[in-house]
């Protein structure tokens, strides 16, 4: 079976010993504070994992109304291009300063509540914003959006692996690195359709009304969740103990960091098609809305073939390093001006479903790495603040090349060497995996996983 192979059982060594057997010693070099150990059902709960995941959706269909219905919004409230872009990036600020903050309380309050409480400001904010339209209120609901935004994006790892058992978990976390990509496009495709129809109130009521149902949905499975109860420190050990172990290694940061490295290079995409296709196409906002969204929807079938391929024992640096280089390549191919558009294009859905490979490998990695709720929300939370630091240097500097120059294709003076950044990265996690297989010792029993 592929769950025996010997890199995998001594990488995962800390989550798959035998019930009965002894403790692994971490790694040389690791922390060992003493943390609340995963409980882990021997079924996983695949409702409650869904629940999860409509959560997750519903969060990210609330992030990415806003760039579709900008142009509306700046339109009916007179917004400045300055206020439009701190509604657009209100998030990612948010995200990008407290989401490893926040992430550390997960364990102690619980992801259950953090989850349940986070979709309910979003969708009451999303609500208020609808009754005194206007910069103030708009502003004012955008910054709880994204506090309930980064809330649920960190704490709900600590559900799925709560709910489900070792050989399905690594599957279940590489589905839930779909959330954004997936409830972006599905905002990005339906826009055309709604807010003609409705108006940008229409879709912050939908918005909200999906999120309540997703809080419903949640609620209705927490009993599948108990192994993320909230839990007091324990006696002699520190609240930032946990946290310093998650965070001690050299490992989680390679990750975050090759994240911000993909980042950069997927939001230069999503910032250079419906500019080009707009401004050099001459194509019209449904059909723009369109084919960006496609692209966006590509990257879900790349998430999933890398959960895949976690689970069938891939090293997780192989994956990083082969989804850079595919990228990069990509890049080349759809900045090139000589070549069809038809080319370009499939070029940015071939990036797009090729680099989908890395959140998956990433977010996944909190099975490996960490041993309770608490570190899981710490981990999850460094994984943002990456993804959120590659979207907040690589916009404004793509923006400003492609000024300099007048150019699009001089973006690839920021995509290339992200790209080659990110292959350096990746070989450096994949040395690192090894030389953490050699340091754990094998465990008295087959792994589960």
């Amino acid at each position: 079976m592929i769950a025996s192979r010997p890199r995998r059982r001594l990488l995962e060594a800390p989550h798959a010993q035998h019930p009965s057997a002894s403790p692994a010693p971490a790694p040389r070099g690791v922390a060992t504070t003493p943390v609340r150990r995963l409980r882990q059902p021997s079924v996983t709960h695949w409702a409650a994992v869904a629940a999860v995941l409509g959560a997750g959706l519903a969060v990210a269909l609330n992030v990415g109304k806003v760039p579709v219905a900008l142009p509306l919004l700046r339109a009916e409230l007179g917004l400045t291009l300055v206020q439009a872009g701190w509604v657009s990036s209100m998030l990612t600020t948010l995200s990008l300063v407290f989401a490893a903050f926040v992430g550390m309380w997960v364990g102690r309050l619980g992801a259950l509540r953090m989850v349940l409480a986070g979709l309910a400001v979003c969708a009451l904010a999303s609500l208020a914003a609808t009754l005194h339209p206007g910069w103030p209120m708009l502003i004012t609901t955008r910054l709880f959006e994204g506090l309930g935004f980064m809330v649920v994006a960190v704490s709900c790892p600590a559900l799925i692996t709560a709910a489900s058992a070792p050989e399905g978990r690594r599957f279940a976390l590489s589905l839930w690195s779909a959330y954004m990509p997936a409830g972006a496009s599905v905002a990005m495709l339906a826009s055309p359709l709604l807010l003609p129809a409705t108006g940008w109130q229409g879709l912050w009521v939908l918005t909200a009304g999906l999120m309540l149902l997703a809080l419903l949905a949640l609620w209705s499975q927490r009993s599948r969740f108990g192994a993320a109860a909230p839990t007091a420190t324990a006696a002699g050990m520190s609240f930032l103990g946990p946290v310093r172990t998650a965070l001690g290694h050299a490992l989680p940061w390679l990750l975050a960091l090759s994240f911000a490295a993909w980042a950069t290079q997927h939001f230069a995409m999503i910032v250079w098609m419906p500019t080009y296709l707009q401004e050099e196409r001459q194509a019209g906002p449904a059909l723009t809305a369109l084919l960006t969204g496609a692209m966006l929807l590509a990257c879900v079938p790349g998430n999933l073939l890398g959960g895949w391929l976690v689970q069938r024992g891939l090293r997780r640096g192989t994956l990083l390093t082969a989804g850079q280089l595919a990228a990069g390549l990509g890049a080349l191919v759809y900045s090139t001006d000589s070549l069809p558009d038809g080319l370009r294009y499939a070029a940015t859905v071939f990036v797009s479903f090729a680099g989908g490979v890395i959140p998956a490998a990433i977010m996944s990695s909190s099975t490996v790495l960490a041993r309770s709720p608490q570190q899981i929300g710490t981990l999850q939370g460094l994984y943002m603040q990456g993804a959120q630091l590659g979207q907040f240097i690589g916009t404004p500097l793509i923006a400003a090349v492609v000024a300099a120059n007048g150019q699009w294709r001089s973006a690839l003076a920021v995509t290339g060497p992200a790209a080659l950044i990110g292959i350096g990265l990746g070989l450096a996690a994949g040395r690192l995996e090894d030389r953490l297989a050699g340091a754990a010792p094998v465990p008295a029993t087959r792994s589960a996983a």
